[in-house]
């Protein structure tokens, strides 16, 4: 049974209608005061000399009026030692007399003394636990390897360091691995068996996107206060054919230096993958912004959109040279030929499509753009301006008229251009938007 003595008065006093007292009970802790000497005295008697009149005027009013009242005191004991004491008092009739129940103020110091010391040592483990969280955080995040926690539950991940975000966008709460193709998902998913039945498994290699690198995997099976997790490490791998070459090369690389543009969507038609020239096609400045988005926003022209040659390829394997029209992000318009095919002959899941620029621009189109065109006006009048406003005007005309020249030099290859120009291709487009706004 529970202890309660804790939760019981120190002291309880039953006095007469005169305040006399007629019976006490004590606690443990006042065992050994020998209280029965107070029996027929009043009780004001009993306590120290100096006691407060307000607590004197509410003994009077519970006595008098049967009012009830609480107080604090110093309590004289027969062996000389005085506690501060609480005391609540109730009346069982104007001549019945009245209740004193008092509980000791030190005891309940002690208590919030405890109370205070189990606080701080609460904080110092809070505090120590945030350092070794930081430590680990640290340690995490300072590996070349991407480590992601995933929910044996869901395949959902949990946590992952700054490189699996970065380089494969395994941000928590994000699927794990979503964009891999037929083939490796059954390989993630044979090889996360053996570790649930194991609790480890052999590496396997995986292409983690399906136009990207290869990347090693090991797993491992952990426990959580959450359910089970696994531990995922994953290395980029060089490309096999790559590895038997002495100088080595990645087609990734002669992918993203094409002059035509590429990209590779889904079924859904949703963009996984691009090259530069892709991006200058739709007038976008890093392929993070072009990922996720689908490919109907740009290649949408009634009866030619992205859907058809997707639809084509998925009937007769493959389309080329395919008539339509790109509708960049600043409201360039250009022809282009596509050439489309799976990446399997009978059930495609993915779909690379080759955009070449056909040569003929729409009206829209800049070539050189309208926001330059009218870079070659010299600055006649520079009356009533500062030195510093002629500056900036002889500057952004002769900046108009390189960036004219190198995409005009160029046949409109933003890459290749803004290369010629030192300029990255974010800096290039961000020109243009201001000079398009002017």
């Amino acid at each position: 049974m529970p202890d309660r003595s804790n939760t019981r008065p120190d002291l309880t006093l039953t006095l007469d209608k005169d305040g006399v007292i007629q019976n006490v009970v004590r606690a443990k802790s006042l065992a050994k005061e020998p209280l029965d000497a107070w029996l027929g005295r009043r009780w004001g008697e009993m306590m120290e000399p100096a006691i407060d009149d307000g607590a004197l005027q509410k003994i009077e009013d519970v006595r008098l009026g049967g009012d009830s009242s609480c107080f604090q005191v110093r309590q004289r004991f027969p062996s000389g030692r005085e506690l501060a004491m609480e005391y609540t008092t109730f009346s069982l009739g104007k001549k019945a007399g009245f209740v004193a129940i008092g509980r000791s103020l030190e005891a309940i110091g002690e208590l919030q003394s405890r109370l205070q010391l189990a606080q701080e040592a609460r904080e110092r483990d809070y505090w120590k636990m945030r350092e070794i969280e930081t430590r680990y955080r640290m340690l995490f995040d300072a590996t070349s390897e991407a480590v992601v926690l995933v929910s044996v539950s869901d395949l959902r991940v949990v946590e992952a360091n700054l490189c699996a975000t970065k380089n494969l966008d395994l941000a928590p709460g994000a699927p794990f691995l979503a964009r891999l193709d037929d083939r490796h998902r059954r390989v993630l998913d044979e090889m996360l068996a053996k570790t649930r039945e194991e609790g480890r498994a052999p590496g396997v290699v995986l292409r983690a996107t399906p136009f990207g690198e290869l990347w090693s995997l090991r797993a491992s099976l952990m426990n959580a206060e959450s359910g089970a997790l696994y531990l995922c490490q994953l290395t980029p791998m060089r490309d096999p054919g790559a590895a038997d070459r002495a100088d080595g090369f990645s087609m990734r690389t002669f992918v993203d230096r094409m002059p035509d543009g590429f990209v590779v969507v889904d079924r859904d038609g949703v963009v996984q993958a691009a090259n530069d020239a892709f991006l200058d096609l739709v007038q976008i400045g890093s392929e993070a912004t072009a990922i996720g988005r689908k490919l109907t926003r740009w290649l949408s022209s009634p009866g030619a959109d992205a859907n058809l040659v997707i639809a084509l390829v998925q009937k007769h394997g493959e389309v080329r040279r395919f008539q339509t029209t790109i509708d960049g992000e600043l409201g360039q318009s250009i022809s282009v030929e596509v050439s489309a095919i799976g990446n399997d002959a009978s059930q495609p899941s993915y779909f690379g499509l080759l955009i070449r620029d056909s040569g003929h621009r729409r009206a829209t189109a800049e070539a050189p753009p309208r926001a330059v065109a009218d870079a070659s006006v010299a600055v006649d009048d520079f009356d009533n301006r500062t030195l510093e406003q002629i500056v900036k005007m002889t500057t952004e005309t002769i900046e108009r008229k390189a960036i004219a020249r190198a995409l005009e030099r160029f046949r409109g290859n933003r890459t290749v251009a803004a290369r010629h120009l030192g300029l990255s291709r974010q800096s290039l487009h961000a020109k243009l938007k201001k000079y398009q706004r002017e």
